[in-house]
């Protein structure tokens, strides 16, 4: 055998290895990611916070970061990463997303909590957009920030980094900031409405407009009152409802802007570059507003993808690199926090137009 041949072998043998160890990897860490999410979801954390506030993907990226650390020290890193499949997963879980979210809402919805959605997933859009360039950063770092404060943190992020196809490092950068700043919100949030005296039905359009995580807001709802975590979580889940539209437009925007030479791209073109798996997310939400498929709480279709993107957060944290992070500076935390004060005045403003005046609703007691 000649010995070029037998080295072509022998590195096949060690990708396929390296493929198999790497997948090993992510499954037991995603498995011991989630036995500690589901520990921790049951808990009450210090000032009586519930602990499912700390979801999932924390956990998963965390125990990533771990593996991380230990394959750098054991220089296995580079071995294993033929098995670490972020896209992937990633990719599979957004598509899975698409079957639990019923595009009727829009229409069905409590029409404050559709003009609300609008006026705010617009403003804080551009707002977040906007300042974020003046301060510098990547356009991709860009759309995923400004999509994630803008419509409903963690599952807006993934979309939009999967529509813009952003880094790695931006993704786990903007989940974190995600969560660390919605658990506070969260506490803070009930105790200045109950200071201001708002109506059970403007505090919960405030927290669901303002709030970026689901948990955190049905979370300052609850701390509210039953009528005020009812209209939150109306107003959050028509800003779900808005991920699919989101994550379209930055795709389509983003494969137009890939054209070489200032060139006007082609149709052709923004096909072969738009994420084909932003069509299965909108496919499948249609089924599931059709009601062909069910992929709603507590569905075989919400556990696959909950399993999805915890090996996609394990592998984000098993990929993730340090000078990346250095490189991205203070400035994306800047942008996050003014975005989010902004978020946070301008969510309280319209929550009282809408529900106090414009198209105020009763709630039954």
């Amino acid at each position: 055998m000649p010995k070029s041949t037998k080295n072509a072998q022998q590195s096949n043998w060690k990708k396929w290895l390296g493929f198999g160890t790497g997948l090993l990897l992510v499954v037991l860490l995603s498995i011991a990611a989630w036995w500690m999410a589901k520990r921790i979801y049951a808990a009450t954390l210090p000032f009586g916070i519930p602990g499912k506030i700390l979801e999932f993907p924390i956990w998963a990226v965390l125990f990533g970061l771990l593996g991380n650390v230990i394959l750098k020290l054991s220089n296995l890193k580079e071995f294993v990463k033929p098995g670490v499949r972020t896209e992937f997963f990633l990719k599979v879980g957004l598509v899975l997303l698409g079957a639990g979210i019923n595009l009727s809402l829009m229409v069905t919805a409590a029409g404050g909590a559709i003009l609300q959605a609008f006026i705010m997933i617009a403003s804080v859009f551009f707002f977040t957009w906007w300042l974020a360039k003046k301060f510098g950063l990547d356009d991709k770092l860009r759309a995923v920030m400004a999509t994630a404060i803008s419509v409903c943190g963690v599952s807006a992020a993934i979309a939009a980094a999967g529509a813009v196809l952003a880094k790695k490092e931006q993704v786990t950068y903007v989940i974190t900031l995600v969560i660390l700043v919605a658990l506070p919100i969260m506490v803070l949030a009930p105790l200045a409405a109950s200071a201001m005296h708002l109506p059970d039905a403007v505090a919960g359009a405030w927290f669901g407009g303002n709030i970026d995580t689901t948990a955190a807001v049905i979370g300052a709802g609850t701390i509210y009152s039953d009528q005020a975590q009812q209209v939150a979580a109306i107003v959050k889940s028509t800003q779900n409802a808005l991920i699919g539209v989101m994550a379209f437009f930055l795709a389509v925007y983003f494969s137009a802007r890939s054209g070489q030479g200032g060139q006007r791209p082609s149709a052709r073109m923004i096909w072969e570059r738009f994420p084909k798996f932003v069509l299965g997310f909108v496919a499948a939400s249609i089924l599931y507003t059709l009601g062909w498929i069910d992929g709603g709480k507590g569905s075989a279709l919400e556990a696959l993808k909950n399993w999805a993107f915890t090996l996609a957060f394990v592998s984000m944290g098993l990929e993730f690199s340090v000078r990346e992070l250095k490189n991205m500076g203070w400035r994306p935390v800047a942008v996050f926090l003014l975005a989010t004060l902004f978020n946070t005045v301008l969510a309280l403003g319209v929550a009282w137009v809408i529900f106090q005046y414009l198209l105020p609703i009763q709630l039954a007691q």
